[in-house]
């Protein structure tokens, strides 16, 4: 069951919501940019998920792609946008929503459910 967040409350993101999306865009919020070699092995994925991955992202506006040369070899550098932080700074703050909500029921329920003294 899946319940829609209550108005002005952050709500789960599903662009980044997926394991390998969200280490990907984790990842990037920790630096301005860092070369796709550098992503792919730091988030243990393939070069074909990770290509997947950044055009998605990059199709939302979450993530920057920017291609050049060190030397004559090609290089392709990933960042995240304005848009792709504050969407990663929502997500979190749902799923810490999330989390609280469940711990806040737990303790009522183990509240109600612990014997008298």
């Amino acid at each position: 069951m899946t319940t829609a967040p209550a108005p002005g409350q952050p709500a789960i993101d599903a662009a980044i919501n997926h394991p390998t999306r969200l280490a990907v865009v984790a990842f990037l919020s920790a630096c301005d940019e860092a070369d796709f070699a550098t992503v792919r092995d730091s988030c243990q994925v393939s070069d074909s998920m990770l290509s997947k991955i950044a055009s998605a992202l990059e199709g939302i506006g979450y993530l920057a792609v920017r291609k050049g040369y060190v030397g004559k070899r090609p290089r392709t550098w990933l960042s995240l946008t304005p848009e792709g932080h504050q969407a990663l700074a929502l997500h979190i703050a749902a799923l810490q929503g999330i989390a609280a909500t469940a711990r806040q029921a737990g303790a009522e329920a183990g509240a109600e459910a612990a014997p008298p003294p």
